[in-house]
């Protein structure tokens, strides 16, 4: 009996150890319709599965798209339940901010600044309330030019800016997806065209976007 006793002690631990290094880490990406898009076969979340593979880690990981088309933040608020709490996330991203600023001038309504901020920092609340971490993105861009010139260049940076400032007052992750766009398009549009660079029509990730994204995405996983 006491050798049983003894077998058990030694069993049992590695039988825990072993089935806690199976979980995978649930890890949801939340946004809007290049998030929607990122879940396709060239998109940013299946080239991430793919670079996880290929360094041996997609074992590791259980990556899911939340993502709708025209979603603005607080699309994202009324949907956080079913779409991403729901599903028990170890890890939140949330990509959003893009239709924000763009519906403001495309379909008249958008959201206002203070409107975001009180939205977003809502929604970081609940997340972490259901005992997930966040990791937050600023939006990347509407139109490739170069140097500030694009009609929406000065919204999507003050959105940007306020996203930044909630990721410090909130001590929550940060992806800074607007500098790092902006920098690469700056060195790799010389022609300095509206699109085709990192989208395919100044906004939606075209091959190089998602690829893009995904590298983004792999620094923080």
């Amino acid at each position: 009996m006491k050798r049983i006793f003894l077998l058990s002690m030694v069993i049992l631990p590695v039988l825990f150890f072993s089935f806690t290094v199976m979980q995978k880490k649930k890890v949801v990406f939340f946004g809007d319709s290049i998030t929607q898009a990122g879940v396709g076969p060239a998109g940013y979340i299946t080239v991430l599965q793919q670079m996880l593979a290929q360094a041996g880690k997609d074992k590791e990981f259980e990556l899911t798209g939340a993502g709708i088309g025209g979603n603005k933040v607080y699309d994202l608020y009324l949907r956080l339940e079913d779409d991403v709490l729901s599903k028990k996330p170890n890890l939140v991203f949330i990509y959003i901010g893009i239709n924000d600023v763009w519906h403001k001038r495309s379909h008249g309504t958008g959201t206002d600044a203070d409107k975001f901020e009180r939205f977003y920092n809502r929604l970081i609340d609940k997340i972490q309330a259901a005992g997930a971490q966040v990791i937050i993105c600023t939006p990347t861009v509407i139109g490739e030019k170069k140097d500030n010139v694009n009609e929406l260049d000065g919204d999507l940076n003050k959105y940007a800016e306020i996203i930044r400032g909630i990721a410090k007052a909130k001590n929550v992750g940060l992806i800074d997806l607007r500098k790092s766009t902006v920098d690469y398009i700056s060195k790799n549009n010389p022609e300095n065209k509206a699109s085709g660079i990192l989208t395919t029509d100044g906004v939606h990730m075209n091959e190089a976007g998602n690829r893009f994204l995904a590298e983004q995405f792999l620094e923080k996983l």
